[in-house]
């Protein structure tokens, strides 16, 4: 899709990619095409949504549709976006060595028993966010399938390499309807 900025001045491309988002996540509308020309399809699109929304039939973007398409729009541009990744953000250096308490515990064992499901090859710790025994071993073994070093601590190469590996199991076993 292209960058918002690239339909300023353009505002019948804008409003016709607007329909388009809203009709690739509810099959009740019609997809028309951004040719930034207000033609029969763009009119029946605009019909149609005027229709489903309570608005005055007419197939004219007037102001009251213009701000319903807008309102629609946003919340179906979501939808279509990836999910916002999680970026924590550790200091320099910064190690959360066994029997130390964190949030960023509960992910690593939420990462580690999601992996542990997926591909049983590291252990199911508990969510406790501690980086308790069992945690430290489950993340020790994930680190030499990494060929990290097997401290059983979190630092961030470890976090990297578990977000990566997280990302690519789930992507796997949750392929986009």
């Amino acid at each position: 899709m292209r960058p918002e900025e690239s339909f300023i001045g353009q505002p019948i491309r804008s409003l016709q990619t607007m329909l388009q988002v809203i009709a690739q996540n509810d099959s009740s509308y019609i997809r028309v095409i951004p040719d930034g020309i207000y033609g029969p399809e763009t009119m029946q699109a605009v019909s149609i949504f005027q229709r489903n929304h309570g608005l005055p039939v007419t197939g004219v973007t007037d102001l009251t549709t213009w701000e319903a398409i807008v309102a629609r729009y946003e919340p179906a541009l979501v939808e279509q976006s990836q999910a916002q990744g999680l970026h924590i953000i550790m200091n320099p250096g910064q190690v959360i060595r066994k029997g130390e308490c964190s949030a960023y515990v509960y992910l690593v064992q939420s990462m580690l028993k999601a992996l542990a499901d997926i591909f049983g090859s590291v252990g199911q710790p508990t969510l406790s966010g501690t980086l308790d025994t069992i945690t430290s071993d489950a993340l020790a073994s994930f680190q030499g399938l990494c060929a990290l070093p097997m401290t059983g601590n979190l630092d961030k190469h470890t976090w990297k390499h578990l977000v990566l590996q997280y990302s690519l199991a789930t992507s796997l076993n949750n392929p986009p309807g």
